[in-house]
């Protein structure tokens, strides 16, 4: 009877606790309120998404105007905290962030491990190449040395999609900590394509002056999303709420013409 009776109390125990946090109150959105700052992690290589000026130093681009105003809307002050985008998840969990606001593809495993937020832009991934090489396509590159940015969902699109694994066993790809160096690579010949965000592309080939750089395929869409805790899903929603909010008055418009001339939000087309 006592061993029966310990089992029980073990048991109810048990239940006790995961009750509890099943049912334990998510405090994400207050806790960020009554902190008085939302940390937003990012790569600070990326434009136009969040990036460093060249003259001030300062971390500028059109996620971070988004996350200012969402920011101010809280009424809390906007950190930018630079990370490694390889390691994102850790620092994400680790809470030395709140959350991921940089151009972040919404995949099935980000799906899995955070709370995301609805699609805010769509995006592509595509292959940029040299216009003298004369490649029509990826199948024309098989052979060659592909760039990649290290933790990109570029890199996981190649390494994982069963579409691409032919190719992917075809080529030497090369993991680069930024786009920038890896596209000043591909004008030097030190590799033959850059795999990369077309928003990115886009931007830096403008700021390197040289139209010689071409996109030869589009391989994905690419949808981006905030990348929250899992269990912040309270702070996640309210930021959803407002950028929904920041749609229909015009905010993201005006922000979106000012980084790309003209708006290509999604914001509420599936909401």
């Amino acid at each position: 009877m006592k061993k029966f009776l310990s089992l029980l109390l073990v048991t109810l125990l048990f239940v006790g606790v995961m009750a509890h946090h099943a049912f334990a109150e998510d405090t994400s959105l207050a806790d960020i309120q009554a902190k008085g700052t939302l940390v937003l992690g990012l790569d600070d290589t990326f434009p136009p998404m969040g990036f460093r000026d060249e003259n001030t130093n300062e971390i500028i681009g059109y996620d971070i105007d988004l996350a200012a105003e969402v920011a101010a809307r809280l009424g809390v002050e906007l950190v930018c905290q630079p990370i490694d985008w390889a390691a994102k998840e850790m620092e994400l969990s680790g809470k030395n962030i709140d959350c991921i606001w940089n151009g972040m593809s919404i995949t099935d495993e980000r799906l899995a491990s955070m709370a995301m937020s609805f699609p805010y832009m769509n995006n592509k991934i595509v292959m940029i190449a040299k216009d003298s090489a004369g490649y029509t396509g990826i199948a024309d590159m098989a052979g060659k040395n592909i760039a990649v940015q290290s933790g990109s969902f570029a890199e996981e699109v190649l390494e994982t999609y069963d579409q691409y694994a032919d190719f992917y066993a075809s080529v030497n790809v090369l993991a680069y900590d930024e786009y920038l160096t890896a596209l000043m690579d591909l004008q030097q010949g030190g590799v033959d394509g850059v795999l990369i965000d077309l928003v990115v592309a886009e931007y830096r080939i403008a700021g390197l002056g040289d139209d010689s750089l071409v996109v030869v395929d589009s391989l994905e869409d690419d949808l981006y999303g905030i990348g929250f805790r899992k269990a912040d899903e309270a702070l996640r929603d309210k930021v959803n709420e407002i950028l929904l909010e920041m749609e229909a008055d015009g905010t993201i418009a005006e922000i979106s013409q000012k980084w790309f001339g003209k708006n290509i939000s999604i914001v509420g087309a599936a909401q």
